[in-house]
């Protein structure tokens, strides 16, 4: 097994406005963005319970120009309101560090 995080050179999340995330994965090449692409483990059935949305709350963005893959979904507190741990969202691509892709 390959660990998501270490096919793509860039893993990082940030606000998009207060309510949304955005997670970006950018990839050195063609074969390592096609690979975490076509894996089947950045799509919403999997991508729900690790952040703990529903799947309908989830889009995920394929950019084969840049060879990236975003992947948008609602933070749980509104960046800035009491609560809120990470206002920036900087830290929340974390669940991503657990995915494996198969070999």
């Amino acid at each position: 097994m390959t660990r998501l995080v270490d096919l793509a050179r860039v893993v990082r999340s940030k606000n998009a406005g207060a309510l949304l995330l955005t997670i970006d994965l950018m990839f050195d090449d063609r074969a390592r963005f096609a690979r975490a692409r076509d894996s089947g483990a950045l799509t919403p059935p999997v991508l729900a319970p690790l952040f703990r949305v529903g799947e309908d709350d989830i889009a995920v963005f394929h950019c084969e120009e840049a060879l990236a893959i975003k992947i948008t979904l609602p933070r749980r507190v509104r960046s800035g309101d009491a609560g809120d741990a990470d206002v920036y969202g900087a830290q929340q691509y974390a669940p991503l560090l657990a995915i494996d892709l198969p070999d």
